[in-house]
């Protein structure tokens, strides 16, 4: 493959995996809510799908690869699978019951910002001047976010620091992974904690009452199957993808996927009839200015 091929395949690569991503915030709401806008499944039922689909898809090969892991760094996969998938997707479908997916999206993109911070504060990382230049600039875009609301109260900013947790948990993931996990293939640590996450996601099902639902229902038909879309591209195959991006452009390019996120999730809340005004626009660009600072 020539140099022009692998370009091609690396921005394709780049493209499909911000597309799938950044839909992943509209799904959650269409899983939480009909057509219709009457809702259908609580936030625990879709964030339970959604880890349990992503599992079951990654299963064969967490079985095929589960005896390459040590034994001594097994729990360590699953808390990753916790930290990076399971805690986030419950605390993003909580969020989303009283904010806007958009928003959800442009919160997203503070991850790599709380990466460097929790590298700094835990993981012995090393301290750069335009790394705290440029977290500081994200800060000051996420609080120009949250004033741009026109509800502002407390009840918003306690569903948006949902949020802000679940990118610490993201943060804490991939501190975890890199001082940790290194030795361990990316794929292999995914398909092993997704799939050992599985079992706890269909016991969540069961006690909250899904299977008790008029799942026959068309409305329940159309939430289920956003659910499992969602579990199935945007957990199991974008972090397939993710990965093997990872693996061919390096880290740097890969990180860039979280600048296409939040646009795409913009782009969706448009069309789902969200209201996004300019205050909100300039927040979210301030806060990827930060991001790119931070890891230029």
């Amino acid at each position: 493959m020539t140099r022009q091929d692998n370009k091609l395949l690396h921005w394709g690569l780049f493209i499909l995996i911000s597309i799938i991503w950044g839909s992943s915030f509209i799904l959650m709401k269409k899983g939480m809510y009909a057509a219709n806008g009457q809702p259908t499944l609580s936030a625990f039922h879709v964030a339970a799908l959604r880890v349990l689909s992503g599992g079951l898809v990654l299963l064969p090969i967490a079985i095929r690869k589960f005896r390459l892991i040590p034994a001594s760094k097994r729990w360590l996969v699953v808390l990753s699978g916790l930290l990076g998938a399971f805690i986030p997707a419950f605390l993003f479908c909580l969020a989303e019951t009283k904010i806007d997916s958009s928003l959800a999206g442009f919160l997203n993109a503070l991850t790599p910002v709380f990466t460097i911070v929790i590298g700094v504060a835990f993981f012995q990382s090393k301290i750069i001047k335009r790394k705290i230049f440029g977290v500081a600039i994200a800060f000051s875009g996420m609080l120009l976010l949250f004033l741009a609301n026109d509800d502002l109260n407390l009840q918003y900013l306690s569903y948006a620091g949902l949020i802000l947790v679940a990118t610490i948990s993201y943060a804490c993931n991939v501190n975890l992974v890199g001082k940790y996990l290194k030795d361990i293939g990316s794929v292999n640590i995914a398909a092993i904690s997704f799939g050992a996450l599985a079992i706890p996601s269909l016991i969540i099902l069961l006690i909250t009452g899904y299977f008790d639902l008029p799942l026959t229902q068309s409305d329940y038909v159309y939430s289920t199957l956003s659910s499992v879309v969602l579990g199935v591209f945007g957990t199991a195959v974008a972090s397939i993808l993710f990965y093997v991006l990872l693996k061919k452009a390096g880290t740097i390019f890969a990180s860039m996927v979280t600048y296409g996120i939040p646009f795409i999730a913009l782009g969706w809340g448009i069309l789902d009839g969200e209201t996004i005004n300019a205050l909100q626009v300039v927040g979210l660009t301030i806060i990827l200015g930060g991001v790119y600072l931070a890891n230029k």
